[in-house]
């Protein structure tokens, strides 16, 4: 896996305004799909060439005048916790604060490497005398920076790849498919993961929130070995006050970048939440393949037409995934969740399928001729050639003489002709146009 860095610190000495700079104009997630856009409380990036997690916490926040000291002990307590390395910001014109002290004891008494990064040195050789106090903390790694002209910055993600390299970081070592189970609080997850082992391993409870941690379970079924990967429900950024629930919605996503599926569990009863969709779009963006659980379905009274109904109400709202299976199930009885392993071992068989590029060419050829790409003032998109660069998920490269006037319609057109001669059922495509050598 790869090691995490996460920025914390009071509120306003620049976390938000780091962690933007760091990870650059990436940090805007733009997309034409509905319910895809999220906030961001992680990004991956890198720097000469070490690939690494960077997190944005916003838990020592206090919520009002009577914040206790006992919820930034909480939080700080997380943030280490998880991260490998920690970036502790602090205002330098502002100074040596009460909270900065508070924060920094439990920092110290942890064995994770911290960097103090002392903000605002707009100007480093005129405020040298604004670091001093900084000092008293007990850092070794004290570095001044400022996060919105990033002066810096190179030196202090050269000391961050530096202790990085210093911190003994676990190679995933299950042996097995790993299937992350997703959804907002409540939907049943736990529930469904002690029906597929056969065992309480959760704890299973109608209060919101109860699974705090991802919990992983293997399960053995018809030899095979999977991992259920059971996550905390991840919760609305407004409905995150608590220091766990915060760093729940963190192991969620961690959750969901480790896995090999996931399964978007809904109530089915409740029916499909702005909630619900907020995941499915956490999911989608990551590339992962996918399959859309409607638990409890023994509760919902049944017409002909029920089953039908929902699957076409649940496409009109999540257009993203129109390419993931539906599967009615009910955690509680048991009815069709055996039918999950299947599904499971199916979508990712597509979302590591390769194509040969003969058979790849003469689908594409067709494309074109049944629908040719559009023309610009008088210039014409020729497509030469295509090629399968990558699986999981499967990409695709079609090289052409225009790839600026292809337009994203045209793209969805490809990978609709993909799916109906390849399938890639439960599995997204990566389609690029790129000009021809």
């Amino acid at each position: 896996m790869k090691p995490i860095v996460a920025i914390i610190g009071r509120p306003n000495v620049g976390k938000s305004t780091l962690f933007n700079k760091l990870v650059g104009d990436r940090v805007a997630i733009v997309d034409d799909q509905p319910g895809v856009t999220r906030d961001r409380l992680y990004r991956d990036t890198e720097w000469n060439g070490r690939e690494f997690v960077l997190v944005d916490t916003g838990g020592l926040e206090p919520r009002n005048n009577d914040f206790m000291m006992t919820k930034i002990k909480e939080q700080a307590e997380v943030a280490v916790t998880e991260a490998d390395v920690i970036l502790f910001v602090v205002d330098g014109k502002a100074g040596l604060t009460a909270l900065d002290e508070e924060v920094a004891y439990y920092l110290r008494k942890k064995t994770k490497p911290v960097i103090l990064c002392v903000n605002k040195i707009d100007n480093y050789t005129e405020q040298q005398d604004d670091l001093i106090d900084f000092w008293a903390l007990g850092f070794d790694n004290l570095i001044g920076i400022s996060a919105e002209h990033k002066t810096n910055l190179g030196d202090m993600l050269d000391l961050v790849v530096e202790l990085i390299d210093t911190v003994e970081i676990p190679e995933e070592e299950e042996d097995g498919l790993k299937i992350a189970i997703i959804g907002k609080p409540n939907a049943g997850k736990s529930s469904l993961v002690n029906k597929l082992c056969g065992k309480n391993r959760a704890i299973v409870s109608n209060i919101a929130g109860t699974t705090r941690d991802a919990i992983d379970t293997p399960v053995m079924f018809n030899e095979n070995k999977y991992i259920l990967i059971d996550t905390a429900g991840i919760r609305r950024k407004s409905k995150v006050e608590e220091a766990l629930e915060y760093y729940s919605v963190l192991k969620a996503l961690k959750a969901i970048k480790r896995a090999d599926v996931c399964f978007l569990l809904f109530d089915g009863k409740e029916g499909l939440t702005e909630q619900d969709k907020r995941i499915a779009g956490i999911a989608h963006e990551e590339k992962k393949p996918i399959v859309i659980v409607v638990n409890k379905w023994d509760l919902i009274e049944k017409s002909k037409d029920t089953m039908k109904e929902m699957k076409e109400s649940l496409l009109a709202e999540l257009p993203f995934l129109s390419y993931a299976p539906i599967e009615f199930i009910s955690a509680l009885t048991g009815q069709r969740t055996i039918n999950l392993f299947e599904i499971a071992d199916n979508i990712y068989e597509e979302y590591t399928r390769t194509i040969s590029t003969g058979l790849l060419n003469t689908v594409i050829n067709e494309a074109v001729i049944m629908n040719p790409p559009p023309t610009r003032k008088g210039r014409v998109t020729k497509i030469n050639y295509a090629t399968q660069v990558g699986t999981a998920p499967p990409k695709f490269v079609l090289f052409c003489n225009y790839p600026e006037l292809v337009h994203f319609s045209y793209s969805r057109y490809i990978e609709n002709k993909l799916r109906e001669a390849f399938g890639f059922e439960g599995s997204p495509i990566e389609i690029a146009f790129e000009k021809k050598n």
